[in-house]
């Protein structure tokens, strides 16, 4: 006995809109089981995830601060997954992002200036892209998996931005703990008011939305990603390269990593520490699939993933969860996304080994 996935005709369009909708519900369904065998009141837990955090000012503010880099992240991988390339790596080229715009303050620490916040965000995006086109020249010039390979460079830059804080770039002043020294006012990204944690890099990553959207739905290079990411065949016989796609995509993808990690850096940390690995690049993906590919859904499902993370610590406090809570909640989250559109795009059926022998 075995199970097929058949493809199926006349998908619904109402349950493909509401798909995410479903796998939030699913979500929550499971939460209820998980603190049931946790020994905890499911209510309380999901008021305490789900809830709490929009009533309280700090919470809300840092949901903001938490949706930039994955809505950033998001939109990058999304474009990435639409053209049919897996980028699995984005912590990387979000760490070598914050680590490429850091790198002007630690060797100009003299410079304060206001181009200065530019010349990082623009280094950030570069040393992303570069990260990102590693895996890209990997496929199209060897046939490496970009699975495996992006996956496996996210472990090398975890390894060398924590040599460098460690290491050439420590703050000599900094009672021996890994980092750099504090970036001065010019490298730091503004505030979206005063004494708050949130910057403009919110603001960037719905201007960025809105742009990618746009191309993404009114473009020549819009289609072609459409048209290649559902048939690298008919993409060929359109004119157009598979093998060119796969740069862009993956540099694309980490240019918009590379950017998430540089605002991580000069707007929330005020410098590169060894911190910076907070598993982002990870949830990312979950926020793609949430957000459908889309990248204004993209904007949202930021918000949605960021409510877990505060939700998440919220009961680490108040219900003496462990963290890996709220890893759980999220993976079920991609679960259940992936599995409504499996199910809503593909009929199950169940055929008999003995059967299919006679």
């Amino acid at each position: 006995m075995r199970i097929e996935l058949i493809k199926r005709a006349d998908a619904s369009p109402l349950f493909s809109i509401a798909s995410p909708f479903i796998a939030l519900l699913l979500t929550m369904i499971a939460g209820v089981i998980m603190f049931l065998l946790l020994g905890k009141d499911p209510a309380t837990g999901l008021y305490t995830y789900f809830v709490q955090p929009l009533l309280d000012t700090w919470s809300l503010e840092q949901i903001l601060v938490k949706a930039t880099p994955l809505a950033l992240i998001g939109i990058g991988l999304a474009v990435c997954f639409r053209s049919g390339n897996w980028n699995i790596g984005a912590e990387g080229q979000y760490l070598i992002g914050g680590a490429f715009g850091a790198a002007l303050p630690v060797f100009l620490p003299g410079v304060d200036t206001w181009v200065l916040l530019p010349a990082m965000v623009l280094m950030g995006m570069l040393g992303g892209a570069l990260y990102g086109a590693i895996p890209a020249l990997l496929k199209t010039r060897f046939g490496a998996n970009e699975i495996l390979t992006s996956l496996m460079l996210v472990y090398v830059a975890q390894q060398l931005v924590d040599w460098l804080v460690r290491v050439p770039w420590r703050d000599p002043k900094g009672m021996g703990f890994p980092g750099t020294p504090s970036f001065p006012s010019g490298a730091q990204m503004p505030k979206l008011w005063q004494y708050a944690d949130a910057h403009y890099g919110l603001v960037l990553a719905v201007v960025l939305a809105i742009i990618v959207w746009f191309v993404l739905s009114r473009t020549m290079k819009g289609f072609e990603i459409a048209v290649l990411g559902s048939s690298a065949r008919a993409g060929r016989f359109a004119g157009f390269s598979a093998r060119r796609m796969t740069i862009f995509a993956f540099c694309v993808s980490g240019a918009l990593a590379g950017l998430a990690g540089i605002a991580e850096v000069s707007g929330t940390v005020g410098k590169l520490d060894d911190k910076l690995s907070l598993g982002y690049g990870f949830s990312a993906i979950i926020v793609a699939f949430l957000g459908r590919l889309n990248p204004l859904g993209c904007l949202a499902a930021a918000f949605v993933l960021a409510l877990t993370y505060i939700g998440g610590e919220n009961a680490q406090i108040a219900m003496g969860i462990s963290d890996r809570a709220t890893r759980v909640f999220q993976g079920l989250l991609l679960f259940f996304v992936l599995a409504s559109d499996t199910l809503i795009q593909y009929q199950v059926r169940i055929v008999s080994t003995a059967a299919r022998s006679a």
